[in-house]
């Protein structure tokens, strides 16, 4: 659990006191006002991540408070504590900004709960601010956004094998981004002033894809009207990226391996070879090895392009990535659209990153383009995303989803929920309080109290 900086703000400073005492417990810093303008004098001169409030005020109507308050600190959650039968307040509350609200006496789990999910909330919503911030002013030089670890390896290696001329074989699940990766290993090369030729191999009909990269000569099929120069003459000085390799037919194989070999290209209907001076770099989103030992790809040409590898990490293995992508691709569908001023919201943030995203970067781009051809508001809503993700259950929830029909106390469904953790760790208390947030010390105090020390 990350410690956060919370505000309580109470007439009765014996309510006060034991707030601060139970956030103090919780491994929080709080500090306490019974007097509402004290508290905006307060937050006007510290930064705060709550303010944990009653709804009830002498100095002051709350609903104005909350107006104040916010004008000081436009993000800050406020969690209002009231007492039994107050819910037309409550509701009034909640419209004027309110982030949640807690019934009287307070159940110490419950404001725990509650206060933890109120300062991620602002920490989401920071950082979904500052990212918005470094996506307006400055696009990275290689195309490559993030700086995941994982993507970060890949960059380093475009980085070491960019100046050579070496053949280079990207792999990765479809929608990773590996044409970018190419595209990076192209503009940071020698060669980044010359042309930078694709093609798709799946996509061309393998009776026209010898034409398309060696080129053919006028009069040698019925349609060659013309002397057309191949892809592989046409990215001479730069690069050539042969997308989905596999996809090619084994006579075709053949064919690239000469050329690869040799370095010319025999035009089709032509007597002669033509020499080409293009790097070369493919990708395929199988498991090329795989394809080698079935018999599907030849092996001679497998060595051939696969002098240098590069895997593109998942959308899954570079989570810290999502929210950087979302904005890149909500500034460039909202510039298309017209849509000018849109923004993620922090519940929206919270869905993408929740979402194991199987589809990769790509489906993500679809996302935020669906989103924000049907976004009313200046925020996306989760209503704004498509129903699978809006539906997606987290791992950590399936978990206790089992139980999810049985009535149970909190108290209880966390003590099974600890006790899970615990089994599926293997017995590591540190690895299991991390993965519950929270710290070692008070994971060993719920222990205790639940009677789990062994």
């Amino acid at each position: 659990m990350t410690a956060a900086r919370i505000l309580c703000v109470d007439h009765d400073q014996s309510h006060n006191d034991a707030l601060l005492a139970l956030l103090t417990e919780l491994g929080h810093v709080a500090v306490s006002s019974v007097s509402p303008l004290r508290a905006l004098e307060i937050v006007a001169a510290e930064p705060f991540d709550v303010v944990v409030t009653h709804l009830a005020m002498t100095e002051m109507d709350s609903m104005e408070f909350f107006a104040r308050l916010h004008g000081t600190q436009p993000d800050i959650p406020i969690v209002v504590l009231t007492g039994q039968g107050s819910m037309d307040a409550v509701i009034r509350a909640l419209r004027a900004g309110a982030y949640d609200f807690l019934t009287k006496p307070v159940d110490p789990s419950l404001l725990a709960a509650c206060v933890a999910r109120a300062a991620a909330h602002r920490r989401l919503r920071i950082e979904v601010q500052q990212l918005r911030r470094v996506v307006s002013t400055r696009a990275p030089q290689d195309g490559l956004v993030g700086a995941s670890p994982a993507l970060e390896q890949v960059r380093d290696l475009v980085g070491r094998v960019a100046r050579s001329d070496a053949s280079v074989l990207i792999c990765g699940e479809t929608g990773t981004g590996k044409e970018l990766v190419a595209r990076a290993l192209h503009g940071t090369s020698e060669r980044s002033s010359n042309a930078f030729v694709a093609i798709n191999c799946a996509a061309i009909p393998s009776n026209l894809l010898e034409s398309e990269l060696f080129g053919h000569v006028r009069g040698a099929f019925t349609d060659a009207r013309s002397t057309r120069r191949g892809l592989f003459v046409a990215a001479s000085g730069g690069t050539l990226f042969l997308d989905e390799i596999a996809e090619m037919e084994a006579p075709m194989q053949t064919k690239l391996l000469r050329v690869l070999q040799e370095r010319t290209v025999r035009p089709v209907g032509a007597d002669s070879d033509v020499a080409y001076d293009a790097r070369i770099v493919s990708a395929t989103h199988r498991d090329l090895e795989k394809e080698v030992e079935s018999g599907r790809f030849r092996q001679d040409l497998y060595f051939r392009i696969n002098v240098v590898k590069i895997t593109v990490p998942t959308l899954r293995e570079r989570r810290a990535d999502i929210l950087s992508l979302a904005e890149l691709f909500l500034a460039r569908a909202t510039a298309r659209s017209g849509k000018a001023g849109i923004r993620i919201s922090p519940e929206v943030a919270e869905r993408l990153l929740a979402y194991h995203w199987p589809g990769n970067v790509r489906e993500l781009e679809n996302c935020i383009e669906g989103a924000v051809a049907l976004a009313r508001f200046t925020d996306l809503t989760i209503e704004d995303l498509p129903e699978k993700i809006r539906a997606y259950r987290s791992d950590a929830f399936v978990m206790i989803a089992d139980e999810a029909h049985e009535i149970v106390s909190l108290e209880t469904l966390e003590q099974r929920y600890i006790t899970r953790v615990i089994k599926i760790v293997g017995g590591n208390k540190a690895r299991a309080a991390t993965l519950l947030g929270l710290d070692r010390r008070t994971l060993y105090r719920r222990l205790e109290r639940y009677g789990l020390e062994s």
